[in-house]
């Protein structure tokens, strides 16, 4: 059964976790929460990359493996910016977050045996969120959602095809 989570939990957390970011820029989710969402993430991440190690280490699965690590190191320092009211920290956290799958994804794509849409259009439409967040505060909303989408739309293809 925990391998079944592991391997279909995802393609929940992931589209969950960017209605929660958008939920926070839009003031309806409260900064405890956040940091609670944040430890539960890493507690998540530590678990999910443990026990997930030795499986991940060929093919796209390896590029996912450093996803998740990079991704722990960047939510525990989310973590920390909480705890000290740092927001480079929470910043880097979010930065991390939307550009590591998006690379990821993309990765993926050229990688895969089998169609490379969902990862390679999801990365493409991750990058531009990513890009759209940086260069326009005012469309914050919009670049999170295209994160969002992109990235859901990449691990929704690995729950179903894996």
């Amino acid at each position: 059964m925990f391998r079944r989570l592991r391997e279909t939990g995802p393609g929940l957390l992931v589209p969950l976790a960017w209605t929660v970011v958008a939920g926070a820029h839009l003031g309806a989710v409260s900064t405890h929460a956040l940091f609670v969402a944040h430890v539960v993430m890493c507690v998540l991440l530590a678990v999910f990359a443990v026990t997930g190690w030795v499986e991940m280490a060929e093919g796209v699965l390896r590029t996912w493996r450093s996803v998740v690590a990079v991704g722990f190191v960047a939510t525990a320092l989310g973590v920390a910016g909480f705890l000290i009211d740092a927001d480079p920290l929470l910043a880097v956290a979010l930065y991390v977050w939307m550009a590591m799958p998006a690379g990821g994804l993309l990765l993926t794509g050229r990688d895969v045996d089998g169609p490379a849409l969902p990862y390679l259009g999801g990365g493409a439409v991750c990058a531009l969120g990513v890009a759209i967040y940086a260069a326009a505060p005012g469309s914050s909303l919009l670049g999170l959602a295209l994160v969002g989408v992109g990235q859901t739309a990449g691990i929704l293809d690995a729950v179903v095809r894996y």
